[in-house]
């Protein structure tokens, strides 16, 4: 007799909870207003029972003081009186010469005189231990504020690696439990969400390029094969051709994807790079281009070395010539390509005659596959990536890269990296 199988059985449940776990007492938690509310009280009553210690101090040297004799009998005989804090009573006679209300009032203003005067000087005491104690609380104050707040310094630091494309970093704050912790703690996942997110990106861009490329070469061999047939068909041969460039206008398109991918990374491996001799390659390799669309290729480039790639800076410098020597002028169009170091940082100009851009476009030439005034189009200047480039190997590079409108038509573009 067969057996009912048993049904299947429920996969057993975690036994931890992937949960933060909850204080028994929540109030007792060291956040940092229990902590501040403990440090600056405590640090108040320690002041006051230190002024109130000074003050009783100095209550007892003025009260020892105002306990001096005011004056001394001399020679009782004759009742001659001296006194050193109260010259009103000196008398070199004796008292039967002098009137006794007379002798009363005297000594009555000594009494008042040596009053003020202990008054007086418990007084400025009073004023000098309040400005010590003062000049004490705040140097306290300050080291202690600031000890508390080396976690915020720490993670404003780490933001600001973080805003220049190194993801990688992170907080790891330690110390008690409290706000500051539990921001620098949420900041952390939130920067490993952003950088599997990058990596996931780039990724799928470099493996879709890598694979596009395959085709990409199969397809450019099979249509050279084909047009080195000299029993070719003309229509066949045109078509051919046709074929031929739009392949290479895929693969520009690939080549452009990877470097783009490959440029929103950080440069680690950094080296001496000329920015004039980059430049320099840069405009020999267009000279040709230029001179057949009659563009003159001008400027001064001077010595402006910074630490970098070599190959992708050289890629800045390619796209922006290239771009201002294609998006011309007709007849008499120049471009001037400049390096020059500027208030500490290395700067490469490259302007150009060409047709009237507007202010409010610019922004869109740097996204890719934009061109002024139209968008995918199917241009031949180029494929929509060169300005995407050039802005994220500049920002990979930890610089800058601006573009404006030239009195007249065409653009200024400016880009500046630390040296």
């Amino acid at each position: 007799m067969a057996t009912t199988p048993a049904p299947p059985q429920a996969p057993p449940k975690p036994t931890w909870d992937p949960r933060r776990p909850q204080p028994v007492f929540p109030w007792l938690r060291p956040t940092i207003r229990i902590r501040l509310t403990l440090l600056y009280g405590g640090m108040f009553l320690i002041a006051g029972i230190l002024l109130l210690s000074i003050i009783y101090l100095l209550a007892a040297q003025a009260i020892s003081t105002g306990n001096q004799p005011l004056f001394k009998i001399v020679k009782f005989q004759e009742l001659q009186v001296s006194s050193d804090n109260c010259p009103a009573i000196n008398m070199a006679s004796t008292a039967n010469s002098v009137p006794l209300q007379d002798f009363n009032n005297a000594i009555a203003q000594c009494v008042d005189h040596q009053r003020q005067a202990a008054l007086d000087d418990l007084l400025s005491r009073s004023l000098l231990a309040l400005l010590g104690l003062a000049v004490i609380a705040f140097a306290f104050g300050y080291a202690m504020a600031g000890r508390v707040l080396s976690p915020l310094g720490r993670i404003t630091r780490t933001a600001r690696a973080v805003a220049g494309s190194d993801l990688s970093r992170r907080i790891e704050l330690d110390g008690p439990d409290d706000e500051l912790k539990e921001l620098a703690d949420t900041f952390d996942d939130m920067l490993e969400r952003l950088q599997r997110a990058f990596t996931a990106q780039q990724r799928f861009v470099g493996n879709a390029s890598h694979e596009l490329r395959t085709p990409l070469a199969i397809n450019r061999t099979l249509l050279e094969v084909h047009l080195s047939d000299p029993d070719a068909p003309v229509e066949l041969q045109q078509l051919g051709k046709t074929l031929l460039a739009t392949n290479e206008r895929s693969e520009q398109l690939v080549e452009g994807l990877l470097l783009l991918a490959r440029s929103d990374n950080q440069i680690v491996e950094r080296k001496p790079v000329d920015l004039a001799e980059v430049a320099s390659q840069a405009v020999d390799q267009v000279q040709a281009e230029a001179e057949a669309k009659g563009v003159t290729i001008r400027g001064v480039r001077k010595p402006a070395v910074v630490q970098g790639n070599g190959v992708l800076l050289e890629r800045i410098a390619l796209n922006l010539v290239q771009n201002a020597v294609r998006y011309n002028v007709p007849e008499d169009g120049w471009v001037e390509v400049d390096t020059d170091i500027q208030h500490g940082q290395a700067v490469l100009y490259v302007s150009n005659t060409g047709p009237v851009v507007p202010a409010y476009e610019i922004d869109n030439l740097f996204e890719p596959f934009r061109r002024l005034r139209t968008e995918r189009t199917g241009s031949d200047k180029g494929v929509g990536l060169g300005l995407s480039i050039a802005r994220s190997v500049a920002r990979a590079h930890g610089g800058h890269i601006a573009a404006q409108p030239r009195e007249g038509g065409g653009l200024v573009m400016r880009v500046t990296l630390p040296v």
